[in-house]
């Protein structure tokens, strides 16, 4: 299979409890041509320790620091502009991948010419797996408005076909932001129905489903500046999606 280089965006915070098996799952891909972009945002644990550990031994592993602590949305930007690689991919530091991940994912990309594509994954609590989240064939805007249907850790875009995108300048929710700027632009997203994730649930915003609700709801009036009607309307039919998505 052609190996084109996949470029791994991993922003870091606070990350020294996980981030050590999220680089590992990277390290173990069957898939060998990838660079890993770690941006810590200014972390005062010790994150940047073990990544420099890491990529004394990697090369293809490379840390960059924040200026300041600007969130996760910043910190992802700043390793896409540095990024080289044809696909963009999408893993955050206290997630992980399954080992075929990279060579499934880029020969299905490749074999259908698709842009822009995401996968099943399963969710994490500490050492125990818990629910698997199997996503729709495809999703287009329209769709991912009501649900955001793409796992982040599961995300890869093509740059040579859509150029380099960038996640909005947002504290929360950067990642849907960056998919429905893509959906502008082609139909659909495709998907791939194997679980080649590992989500952990036990860590950050996934704790604080009150937290949740409140960002998304300001997701859809200040950046993806839906009307109130609009915005009750695609609110209404998340909630209750998420609520499924959490009892599964």
């Amino acid at each position: 299979m052609e190996q084109p280089l996949v470029s791994v965006i991993m922003p870091a915070y606070n990350a020294e409890q996980h981030i050590a098996q999220s680089i590992e799952s990277v390290i173990s891909q069957s898939y060998a041509n990838w660079e890993l972009l770690i941006t810590d945002d200014r972390s005062t644990d010790s994150t940047q320790a073990i990544v420099k550990a890491y990529a004394v031994n990697d090369p293809r592993i490379k840390l960059f620091i924040n200026a300041d602590n600007g969130g996760a949305g910043i910190a992802r930007n700043n390793s896409i502009k540095k990024a080289k690689g044809r696909y963009i991919a999408f893993l955050d530091a206290d997630d992980q991948w399954l080992p075929e991940k990279l060579t499934t994912q880029i020969s299905f990309m490749l074999k259908n010419d698709y842009a822009f594509t995401f996968t099943a994954y399963q969710k994490i609590e500490g050492n125990e797996k818990k629910g698997i989240v199997i996503p729709p064939e495809s999703t287009s805007y329209k769709k991912l408005l009501s649900s955001n249907v793409i796992g982040c850790l599961t995300a890869v875009y093509d740059a040579e076909k859509l150029g380099k995108k960038y996640m909005p300048l947002i504290r929360k929710r950067q990642d849907m932001g960056l998919w429905l700027e893509i959906l502008k632009e082609i139909p659909k997203a495709q998907s791939i129905s194997t679980v080649l994730g590992l989500y952990r649930v036990d860590s950050g915003m996934t704790q604080n489903k009150l937290a949740i609700l409140k960002w998304q709801w300001l997701f859809y009036r200040e950046t993806v500046r839906l009307n109130l009607i609009e915005s009750i309307y695609h609110f209404f039919i998340y909630s209750i999606k998420g609520l499924f998505k959490h009892l599964t």
